[in-house]
This record gives C-alpha cells, sequence and structure tokens, in this order.
C-alpha cells in the first residue's frame, strides 16, 4: 500500500516528513465510526434507569433517542460536503470534538432538557465526523484489492457497534450506571483526537469553491424534518397530522434541494452523481438493507427480554455471536469479490439475510437460545456483512476526489435513513398485528414474527434489485 494520501486529493501534510502507515489511518478513521454507530443504538439498554434518574416520561424517552438520530441523519449531507471543501481533518477533529464533549454534557446532566440537548449536539457532531472517516479511509489506500479490504474492515466496525450496542448498554448499565453510556466516549474520544491530530494529514477538494449556503439549508432541513416525521410514527401512527405533516414537508423540502442544485454553479450535491449507476444502484440498495438490517438488533432484544425473561447483560451476550458473524462475513467479502464481483457477493449476502430473517420469523414464546436467537442471528449478520462491504465499495469507486466527502456522507445517509424508516415501518407493522389484544409473551411474539417476516420480503426484493441494478464490475473491483 503506498502512501496515506493520493497526489489528487491535495494532501496538506502539516510540516512532517513522514507519513504513517495506512492501517493507522484506517484505524483511526474505524474508531470515530465505531463511536457514531455505537451511540445510536447503546443508549436504548439504558433508556428505563434514565426515566427514575431524570424523571422522563415515555415521550422524553423517545426523544433521547431521537434527538441523536434525526440530528444525524440532517446533517449528514452537509458534513460530507464541509468535509471536501474545508478538510477532511479538520472535519474529523471538530465532529469528534463536539461529539465527545456533548456525551460528557449528557452523563452529567441533571435535567432531562440537559440530556436531550447533549443528544442533538452529539448528533450533529456525529453527521460532521462519520462521513470523513469513509473518506479518510478511501484516501489512505489506493483504488483496487487494498481499498476494498479497508472499506471491509470500516464496514465492520461499522456494523460492529450498531451490534454491540445492546451488549456494551448492558454492562455499563448493570454495572456502574447509565450515565456511563454516554461518558465512556469521554476517554475513547479523546484517545482518537489525539491520535487523528498527530497522524492524519489533511485532504479537501482543493478547488476554491464555496459551500452552497441555500442547498445546504434545504437538504438538511428536509432530511431532519423527515427523520422527525418518521419518529413520530411509534407514538401518533401513520395517519396522524402529527405525522403527516413533517413527513410531506420533508419530502417537500427534498424536492425543492432537487430543483436548487439542478441550477446552482457549485451544487452541495451535483446531480449527476445520482446518474452514476454505481452511485445510484448501491445507495439505493444499502436503504433497502439498512430498512431490514437495523430492525433486528432491536427486535431480537425486545424478543430475548420481554419473551424469554433475559436481562439487558443476559440478552446483550445472547447476540455477541452475531456480532462477530458480521466481522467474519465482512472480512471474507474482499476476497469473494476477486473471483465473483461485488455484485454477486452483496446479493448473495442478502441472500444468506434473508434466510435468517425467515427463520426468525418461526419464533415461538419459548424458544431456545440455539434455533430462535443464534442461527438466526448469525445468519442475518453474516450476510449484513458480506453485503456491505460490497455496496459501499460500489458507491464509492469511480467518483472525483473532490466529491469522495458528499459521497460518503450520502452512503451514511442511505443507511441511517433505511433504518429510521425501517424501524418506525416494523414497529407499526408488530403493533399493529397485537392491536386490541392483551400484552402477553405469545401476542408479543406474533407481533415480532410478523416484523421478521416483513424483513425478509424486503431483503428478498432487495437482492433482486441487485442483481438488475447493480453493475456487474467496478473499479475497485478491478
Amino acid at each position: 500500500m503506498t502512501g496515506m494520501l493520493e497526489t489528487t486529493d491535495t494532501p496538506r501534510m502539516s510540516g512532517r516528513t513522514t507519513e504513517p502507515a495506512p492501517w493507522v489511518v484506517v484505524a483511526l478513521a474505524c474508531a470515530g465510526q465505531f463511536l457514531v454507530v455505537l451511540d445510536v443504538s447503546v443508549v436504548n439498554v439504558a433508556l428505563p434507569s434514565v426515566r427514575t434518574g431524570l424523571g422522563l416520561g415515555e415521550q422524553g424517552l423517545q426523544w433521547v433517542v431521537n434527538a441523536y438520530s434525526i440530528a444525524f441523519a440532517g446533517f449528514m449531507l452537509l458534513g460530507g460536503r464541509a468535509g471536501d471543501l474545508f478538510g477532511r481533518k479538520r472535519m474529523f477533529l471538530v465532529g469528534l470534538g463536539l461529539f465527545t464533549l456533548a456525551s460528557l454534557a449528557g452523563g452529567l446532566a441533571q435535567e432531562s432538557w440537559q440530556l436531550l440537548l447533549a443528544r442533538a449536539v452529539q448528533g450533529l457532531g456525529a453527521a460532521v465526523l462519520a462521513p470523513s472517516t469513509l473518506t479518510i479511509v478511501t484516501s489512505a489506500v489506493p483504488e483496487g484489492a487494498a481499498r476494498t479490504r479497508a472499506i471491509a474492515t470500516w464496514t465492520a466496525v461499522g456494523a460492529g457497534g450498531g451490534a454491540a450496542g445492546g451488549f456494551v448498554g448492558g454492562v455499563l448499565v448493570d454495572l456502574l450506571s447509565w450515565r456511563w453510556v454516554l461518558l465512556i466516549n469521554v476517554p475513547v474520544g479523546a484517545i482518537v483526537l489525539a491520535g487523528a491530530a498527530r497522524w492524519l494529514a489533511e485532504s479537501r477538494a482543493g478547488d476554491g469553491r464555496r459551500l452552497d449556503l441555500p442547498g445546504a439549508v434545504l437538504v438538511t432541513a428536509g432530511l431532519a424534518t423527515l427523520a422527525y416525521g418518521i419518529s413520530q410514527t411509534e407514538a401518533e401512527g401513520w395517519a396522524a397530522t402529527a405525522t403527516l405533516v413533517p413527513l410531506c414537508a420533508g419530502l417537500a423540502l427534498i424536492a425543492l434541494f432537487l430543483l436548487a442544485e439542478a441550477r446552482a454553479k457549485a451544487p452541495l450535491m451535483p446531480l449527476a452523481l445520482l446518474r452514476l449507476r454505481s452511485v445510484a444502484s448501491a445507495n439505493v440498495a444499502m436503504f433497502l438493507s439498512g430498512s431490514a438490517m437495523f430492525c433486528m438488533w432491536f427486535f431480537m432484544t425486545l424478543y430475548a427480554q420481554n419473551v424469554l425473561g433475559y436481562t439487558p447483560l443476559e440478552a446483550g451476550l445472547a447476540l455477541v455471536p452475531s456480532s462477530l458473524a458480521v466481522i467474519l462475513g465482512s472480512k471474507l467479502a474482499p476476497r469473494l469479490m476477486r473471483t465473483a464481483g461485488p455484485r454477486a457477493v452483496a446479493v448473495a449476502g442478502t441472500l444468506v439475510a434473508t434466510a435468517g430473517f425467515a427463520w426468525q420469523s418461526t419464533m415461538t414464546v419459548d424458544g431456545a437460545y440455539l434455533t430462535a436467537i443464534m442461527i438466526p442471528g448469525v445468519l442475518m449478520m453474516l450476510g449484513a456483512g458480506l453485503a456491505g462491504t460490497p455496496l459501499a465499495a460500489l458507491a464509492t469507486s469511480g467518483t472525483a476526489p473532490e466529491e469522495a466527502g458528499l459521497v460518503s456522507g450520502l452512503v451514511n445517509t442511505s443507511r441511517t435513513m433505511g433504518g429510521s424508516l425501517g424501524l418506525a415501518v416494523m414497529s407499526t407493522i408488530a403493533a399493529a398485528h397485537t392491536a386490541g389484544a392483551a400484552r402477553t409473551p405469545q401476542t408479543l411474539t406474533e407481533g415480532y414474527a410478523v416484523a421478521f417476516g416483513t424483513g425478509a420480503a424486503v431483503l428478498a426484493a432487495g437482492a433482486v434489485l441487485m442483481w438488475v441494478w447493480l453493475p456487474r464490475r467496478s473499479a475497485t473491483a478491478h
């Protein structure tokens, strides 16, 4: 592997004469990505303790999760473009610094509003940080097999962060308190910040363009409003005014954004990117995959605790094999891609995950751990790891260096918005199936089973779409 940044990306070495090994750069970027994804799910286990500690009601607890996810999704594209224009290292440091300080504030919060504000600022920091992580990885390693392996590591770490959320949260809440779900980010963030300041080199597009402020305002407002509307579905339902108004407003703002970008001289997101088959198809596929995969951890944790009677820590431990499976799948993918190509690996991984979801949809109230959690969970996450790496590689291949941050932001946005929408839809489906019935282990199991069956159908449709639309080969594959 060659130097950390390619000459087309205008590296700024800050006076250093030696460059770090690419694996050091990849490790720092992946550590930042791990923190970002971990915080999407780690607080779920701590919510009952948060309710007791700060006296939050149901709506308040919902906003502990939503404040982060809405800010994260809303500012992602802006964060990606800011990295292109102002420097990927700078945005990495700014985003991680903001994320770390907000984690400290949230962990020390004495009032509910303080915690909610800290979670929103955490999401903003994550949105600035996350696109830079993938851009730094792809800049550190030249296109080819080495970059595919690096992207596989990034995919595995990101998926592992989501998978580890329940386990890490359970351990911290059981051994310490809910506050450490947030405070643990502080020492880890400080270490990564120090390493990034020392080892990362600056890179940017270097073309002197200004940030497209009208486009930035429209897309950020549109995505945040859409994410807010999605978050309202669980409490209000899909037909409620409180849901429909923000959903329609978000879609209208995104439509205005696309119109504005078509006329802008220096657009935030050049629409020509969406005409690239690899970018468009991989992002749609990632959206569909995320809509099903994100639900797995949520419903598996509920099933383990609400039906099988596991404690939070036991539920987290029960999903450790699934966490290892997603890492295994992500590391196997580059080897398979060299022989079969990214499209075939993405489709095969999605079909493996589909089998896992279909198996999980047969769950019962007295399921044994091996057949009711471990094996279907391993299949779901092995497939997620196999599919995620080729999709990320296709989505970032063949684009100009000056668009790298934007494309990385688009990848993260597709996955995050897909996961948010999928969880809202699956939760509604599960709740609707048991509407009017008593809340018993049997009715809960039936609702969760329907959600997993729906996820299997979505993934099966996604596999067909990938086979038809994804390019057979990409620059990364060659």
